[in-house]
């Protein structure tokens, strides 16, 4: 199914502040609809000037209406184009109070032109099932008062709330998690249970409707936790904000959202969430994540310690293979040190693997080029690679590379490319598919692939990730390394 900004894109005309005042609507509808007990829909005249629905949004908190998605469907040409054109040309709320649906469920229905900048953007139709005929508490009628409230700021442009923040941290609230009403000047009018039960928990056990909200909230404060600069707007309902409040052992995420007509403010709603146990949750996440990163720095400094004590004990060495050995170890301790490097700048257990590759070239190049001049090039991407995964490929990028320069390019130098392809095996697992490719003397009769400790060792690390490996002569110079690896995928 299409984006709300393809379907717009693709089916309308409209200007790209049209489009984005849709998008803060759409973002924020879901308020509407749980407050309306009802379905909301929303409609844009199309380039084929027909009504198409581009959203849809159902109620958390009662009956719904459509069982099926209206994203997509076209306005009949009678009844419904006649009352969307109606409510738009008219600029104002039409309502259908008792349209039939069905044998057993009668629905209301209600077309709200949404109005930007004084021109009419599209129009939302509310769709509301009566099927219940018992006298609606009292919770109903203030959320439905509210929720009229709010279509008429549609209709009058002022709302949504443009500099309203849309929040990065989760646990913002909404309706079923608690409502409270608040008039002009900030005291409560009506407050939901769940709303009360967040109040309490924050340490106030007097009553609620009746009193400020800002004295409820700022008499339970502590002296030794931060305060939020936003927390007045909010709890006063003079702006669009949300906040959080810290007390009585708990966080409560609040949320204020100001009630206008013609651009006069005359109450607000808060919404209340208790997300206390939810940042309990995260900061053990977040303590957890800087052990973790901790730990791979720890180690990547006892790998780094390793490489230096084989590195002073192969000076100690005479010329000889011993010495080369000590060396080639050294070199490896350090590849493994350069992943648990990168994951310890991370949060989680994936890498970028290219800055590790290219570390990880001119590193084997200061080794084994012994004065020569070589050349490397890393062509496509790795892209993120699992920790596990990463280590085994750093170990193999090295080994190739080594050997590359070592018995194809020799004192001669030359260049060596490493040619990398991301896609997906028959199963659709996540596989990478790299060639090392030197220009240098090619294979050696006298000394085969697969014979020395490297090569041994990267067919080892290539059967572990569960891929195959083959060299190959390059015409007319040459020698190609190229493997496949089956990677683990990254959720």
């Amino acid at each position: 199914m299409a984006t709300l900004s393809e379907l717009l894109r693709a089916r309308t005309e409209l200007p790209d502040p049209d489009v984005e005042w849709l998008h803060l609507l759409v973002g924020d509808w879901q308020l509407i609809a749980d407050l309306s007990f009802a379905d909301l829909v929303l409609w844009v005249r199309s380039v084929d000037d027909q009504w198409e629905a581009v959203a849809h949004v159902r109620p958390t908190t009662g009956q719904l209406v459509f069982v099926e998605d209206q994203v997509g469907r076209v306005a009949d040409p009678g009844r419904t184009s006649s009352l969307l054109g109606e409510a738009a040309a008219d600029r104002r709320i039409v309502r259908v109070r008792q349209a039939a649906d069905g044998p057993e469920a009668t629905i209301r229905e209600e077309f709200i032109p949404v109005i930007r900048a004084d021109h009419v953007v599209a129009v939302m139709t509310r769709h509301t099932n009566l099927w219940t005929t018992r006298t609606p508490s009292r919770l109903e009628i203030t959320y439905l008062a509210t929720a009229d409230a709010l279509c008429r700021m549609v209709t009058g442009g002022e709302f949504p709330h443009p500099g309203a923040p849309t929040g990065v941290r989760r646990g913002a609230p909404r309706v079923g998690d608690g409502v409270i009403r608040l008039d002009v000047d900030g005291i409560v009018t009506y407050a939901s249970p769940n709303a009360v039960s967040a109040l309490h928990r924050l340490g106030h056990l007097g009553e609620v409707v009746g009193a400020s909200l800002a004295q409820v909230v700022t008499d339970n404060l502590r002296e030794n936790y931060p305060v939020d600069e936003g927390l007045p707007l909010v709890v006063t309902g003079r702006q669009p904000w949300r906040t959080e409040v810290v007390a009585g052992g708990t966080t409560v995420s609040m949320r204020a959202i100001p009630l206008t007509e013609s651009g006069q403010r005359f109450g607000a709603i808060v919404l209340l969430r208790d997300v206390g146990e939810l940042r309990r949750r995260e900061r053990e996440l977040m303590t957890k994540d800087a052990t973790i990163r901790e730990i791979h720095h720890r180690v990547k400094n006892n790998l780094q310690s390793v490489a230096a004590l084989l590195r002073l004990q192969a000076r100690r060495v005479p010329e000889g293979e011993a010495r080369a050995a000590l060396e080639e170890a050294e070199r490896r301790v350090g590849t493994i040190a350069m992943v648990h490097d990168q994951l310890s700048q991370g949060f989680d257990e994936t890498v970028d693997f290219d800055p590790i590759a290219e570390r990880g070239l001119r590193a084997v190049v200061e080794v084994a080029a012994n004065g020569a001049t070589v050349r490397t090039q890393l062509e496509g991407s790795f892209g993120k690679l699992r920790a596990e995964d990463a280590t085994s490929m750093a170990m193999i990028i090295s080994e190739l590379v080594q050997n590359a320069i070592e018995h194809g390019l020799g004192d001669a130098g030359g260049h060596v490319t490493v040619r990398v392809q991301r896609t997906s095996d028959d199963r659709g697992q996540p596989m990478v598919v790299v060639a090392v490719e030197d220009d240098g003397r090619g294979i050696d009769p006298a000394r085969p692939p697969g014979s020395g400790l490297g090569t041994q060792i990267v067919q080892s690390l290539v059967a572990d990730l569960q891929g195959r490996i083959s060299w190959e002569q390059v015409v007319p110079r040459g020698t190609r390394a190229r493997f496949t690896a089956s990677l683990r995928p990254l959720s």
